[in-house]
């Protein structure tokens, strides 16, 4: 009785400390975004995180997109093959890449490269006391702190995600046309009457979604990290984790939603 007891109690302890800090993290973070028009306007900042979320980016999507385009048509083509409908090779990649492994991977780049950079850096402010020194000189840290990197995230990430479509749907091209022996023709022909608005609409909305989820994520994690050297070290190990989770959570609910 006494184990059953302590096991429901760590339960009970553990469900409310996440369900807590769910709770600060909507409220710290719908506080931050209410101050977007607050005056004096952050518009600097925000191009600045767009810049360095956004631009810094591009190459890591881009390669990961190529090869992603790459893999697909080999194993697409590998297993159309042996039904005799390798035509739809092109709607195969398209299809996959614009609804799930764009949106999906493209944000769990963003996390690696940028997430981590979000948390650390918020931390190292809180270690080295630049969020106090704003809050001094009269500056609301989380104006100029959360709300433009959150901003930055949901913006970016669609932007990310349609050229990790592109470059993964040409490179696939490359790969089932010019390696394969794959109908140039039947290969668009097919991605064409395939694909539809709706199709690249989810694949947009999960890229906004994604995008706000992994801005809140890394920025309330690193906000609130314990102000040490090792405090730091496991919130962006932290941010990096739960955003990846929380992608695969959010990518099924929407997947399950835009069916």
């Amino acid at each position: 009785m006494n184990r059953a007891a302590n096991f429901l109690g760590w339960l009970g302890r553990g469900f409310l400390g996440m369900t807590g800090r769910l709770g600060d993290a909507a409220s710290l973070s719908a506080s931050s975004l209410g101050l977007v028009a607050a005056p004096p306007w952050q518009g600097r900042h925000i191009v600045i995180q767009i810049f360095n979320i956004g631009v810094g980016s591009v190459a890591i999507i881009a390669l990961t997109g190529a090869f992603t385009g790459m893999v697909l048509a080999l194993q697409g083509y590998y297993t159309l093959s042996k039904f005799g409908s390798e035509s739809l090779l092109g709607a195969g990649v398209a299809l996959s890449i614009i609804r799930e492994l764009g949106p999906v991977l493209g944000a769990m780049m963003l996390t690696a490269r940028a997430g981590s950079a979000i948390t650390a850096e918020i931390g190292i402010m809180r270690v080295t006391e630049q969020v106090d020194a704003l809050e001094m000189m009269a500056v609301n840290p989380r104006a100029r702190i959360i709300m433009p990197r959150i901003i930055a995230a949901t913006l970016s990430l669609p932007l990310l995600v349609a050229m990790f479509d592109l470059i993964g749907i040409g490179a696939g091209y490359l790969v089932g046309v010019d390696l394969l022996g794959v109908n140039p023709g039947a290969f668009i022909a097919e991605m064409q009457a395939k694909v539809t608005s709706h199709d690249i609409n989810t694949g947009w909305i999960k890229g906004v979604g994604f995008g706000f989820l992994v801005g809140v994520i890394c920025t309330y994690i690193g906000y609130r990290a314990t102000p040490t050297t090792e405090g730091v070290g496991r919130a962006t190990t932290q941010a990096v984790v739960l955003s990846s989770v929380g992608v695969l959570v959010l990518d099924y609910i929407l997947t399950s939603f835009f069916l």
